[in-house]
């Protein structure tokens, strides 16, 4: 099930990708690329299963973007893109521990207008996420499900500057146990894209 599952996430971006850009008609010779980094605070809503007293921290985030969609600036762009992301969770007292975490995987940003200074997106991403926590040792590689809202500001120049707030869903599994771990999180996020 393993295999299948990372097939999909390997075989379905790749097809979309190949099935957008020939349906698109332009005299283009490169797909337009965008590359993000991203700082932010992230807050756990809730987890189920996993023994920790953590709430908050901060993470980053690179992202490499290809653009699927508006190439002719007819319509909004929309973008496929590879993030790869690290999360540290602060322990909320002295006999905690750290959380760290490490994402990759696959995101989709469709814009919602086009040709304005302020240019609100949705996003959404299936990602592979390694959860480690500080006193043991090895990690654990489980699933994230996110979803985000954001904004690009254009500058003058093709540095854009984005804010955006992000849920998501993960989901673990443990040793030895039937119950996974899950965990909802809540990013507010600021960056850079050009």
């Amino acid at each position: 099930m393993k295999i299948l599952n990372t097939l999909t996430l390997i075989v379905l971006p790749a097809l979309l990708l190949i099935g957008s850009a020939s349906a698109q008609q332009t005299s283009l010779k490169r797909v337009p690329k965008q590359i993000s980094f991203e700082l932010g605070y992230r807050n756990l809503l809730s987890v189920k299963n996993l023994d920790t007293d953590v709430k908050h921290g901060t993470g980053f985030l690179f992202d490499y973007a290809w653009q699927l969609s508006g190439l002719d600036g007819s319509k909004p762009a929309a973008y496929i893109s590879v993030p790869l992301g690290y999360t540290s969770m602060i322990p909320g007292s002295d006999t905690s521990n750290e959380l760290s975490m490490l994402c990759y995987g696959w995101t989709v940003r469709h814009q919602l207008a086009k040709d304005k200074k302020w240019i609100p997106y949705l996003g959404y991403g299936l990602l592979l996420n390694k959860i480690r926590e500080s006193h043991r040792d090895g990690s654990v590689m489980g699933h994230q499900t996110q979803f985000e809202f954001g904004y690009n500001f254009k500058t003058a120049r093709r540095l854009q500057y984005v804010i955006k707030v992000q849920y998501s869903y993960s989901s673990y599994p443990r040793f030895d146990e039937k119950e996974k771990i899950k965990a909802h999180f809540f990013d507010i996020r600021a960056g850079i894209r050009f």
